[in-house]
């Protein structure tokens, strides 16, 4: 198959190990930055112009569409959903997961249990929102956040008030959300692919770091997700429609409390922490499909 994979970067470890992987099992493995493709639009006949040719042969792709070019990023991936090029994470999927507040909304509908969550207008009774979840510490999130941006805790409520004051002021929209203090600065990342978790693994935040993330010096190793855990990942990849989905969770006393669902899952983390060959899964999960 000509498989290409939209990337900006070809020598990030996600976008190499998934050439590597296509180009083991035969198929021809093309990088394609999604900013330089021009979408041409016309009846009957959409297409897509990269350079000196046009993408007319291309039978799947992959793509890794970083937030910052959501937009863009997304039309390519649709255009080539017109031209009936089947594609690992749908333009509609990406955007739903971009978007936490329109994702917790659907996950609550699915009945997945995550941290309680508040979503005001831009209230200025920080009181009030705090008391919707609990009470403080708080955890405080941007609406569109990566990699542990735009995350705050607030641990009075004077703190808090301050932190959204400043969202506020920056007309920056921001969800409100219960601390889970029993997980301890560490969550669960397990990557979904055809609706089975094929890896899990648990980060644990550095010292002083509520936030786990690899980007921000946490650690990770392989874990075994119980019957429960799993029941979640794979929920919240059906209900948001990502087949291949990277699903964070909080270990509570409650049971698992689904944090975010990433649409495009960094590769480097997971297979380092569990000798799992991920990227191989998602090339055979094109496979599968496209015939």
């Amino acid at each position: 198959m000509n498989i290409v994979i939209l990337s900006r970067n070809e020598n990030l470890y996600s976008t190499s190990r998934l050439v590597e992987e296509g180009e083991k099992r035969g198929h021809m493995i093309e990088v394609i930055d999604p900013l330089k493709c021009d979408l041409i639009i016309e009846k009957e006949k959409p297409s897509i112009y990269y350079q000196d040719r046009y993408l007319d042969y291309v039978d799947a792709i992959i793509p890794r569409i970083g937030a910052s070019v959501t937009f863009f990023g997304c039309a390519v991936v649709r255009q080539f959903e017109m031209m009936n090029v089947f594609t690992t994470v749908t333009s509609d999927a990406i955007i739903r997961s971009r978007d936490k507040l329109r994702s917790f909304q659907r996950l609550s509908k699915a009945r997945i249990g995550m941290p309680k969550t508040v979503f005001t207008n831009y209230s200025r009774d920080v009181e009030e929102v705090i008391s919707h979840v609990g009470g403080t510490p708080v955890i405080i999130k941007l609406l569109e956040g990566t990699q542990g941006l735009g995350v705050v805790l607030a641990e009075t409520k004077n703190a808090a008030e301050s932190v959204l004051e400043a969202f506020n002021g920056l007309q920056a929209r921001a969800l409100v959300q219960e601390y889970i203090a029993e997980a301890k600065g560490a969550d669960l990342r397990a990557l979904v692919v055809d609706g089975h978790v094929v890896g899990a693994m648990k980060r644990q935040g550095k010292e002083g770091e509520f936030r786990s993330n690899l980007h921000r010096g946490g650690s990770a190793e392989i874990v075994k997700l119980n019957e429960d855990e799993l029941r979640v990942a794979m929920n919240a990849s059906r209900a948001l429609k990502l087949p291949v989905c990277g699903v964070d969770m909080l270990q509570s006393a409650r049971g698992p409390l689904l944090l975010e669902v990433n649409s495009t899952p960094g590769l480097e983390g997971i297979e380092s922490a569990t000798g799992r060959n991920i990227a191989k899964a998602i090339i055979t999960f094109i496979e599968r499909n496209r015939k």
